[in-house]
């Protein structure tokens, strides 16, 4: 990378566009920005759910994943360009069998919450799909790979496991959404 960096206020996008990686300049408000934006705030707040202790399988899971996440924002900012392969798909499909498999069987849904790290871990869930629905907004227009898509599908399953593994790691038990609960 070099010296690239080493000047960061460039003014280039004063006029409301950014450059690709290509060096084609697009509005920032593009269906493609939109979806690198959308990449950038997941792996933003993996980190925030990465600072948290957590147990260190989870933890190098995490950090795979923002590597991951990086590759995919450099992927849509070539169009055509793919970095995302089967081999990731089948890594995050691996992970959650590994992290579930400890895991007892759902008889209900649960809440997001527990412990604050699964609440984040939550959090992270629901941005993937944006995420996920910002690439397949993306696919209309343009060409995205099948595995971009799938690898994201994929991540908010094992993101939704990994909340629960962070509850029982630290002995708390899922929040169940209670369907008989009385209002007041």
């Amino acid at each position: 990378m070099g010296h690239r960096l080493s000047k960061i206020v460039t003014r280039t996008g004063d006029a409301g566009t950014t450059g690709l990686g290509d060096g084609t300049r697009i509005a920032k408000d593009s269906a493609r920005i939109e979806a690198i934006g959308a990449v950038d705030e997941l792996n933003s707040t993996l980190g925030v759910l990465a600072a948290e202790m957590l147990p260190v399988p989870i933890a190098a899971c995490i950090l795979d994943v923002q590597h991951d996440l990086f590759d995919l924002g450099g992927e849509l900012s070539i169009p055509g360009h793919a970095v995302i392969t089967e081999a990731h798909v089948e890594r995050i499909e691996i992970a959650v069998e590994r992290f579930n498999a400890d895991l007892p069987p759902l008889e209900e849904f649960i809440l997001p919450g527990g412990t604050r790290a699964s609440s984040l871990a939550h959090v992270a869930r629901t941005v993937c799909r944006r995420a996920e629905r910002a690439l397949i907004g993306l696919a209309k227009t343009d060409n995205v790979s099948d595995f971009a898509r799938k690898y994201l599908n994929r991540l908010s399953d094992l993101l939704f496991v990994l909340a629960r593994a962070i509850n029982r790691a630290e002995g708390q038990a899922d929040v169940l959404w209670r369907r008989d609960r009385k209002h007041v």
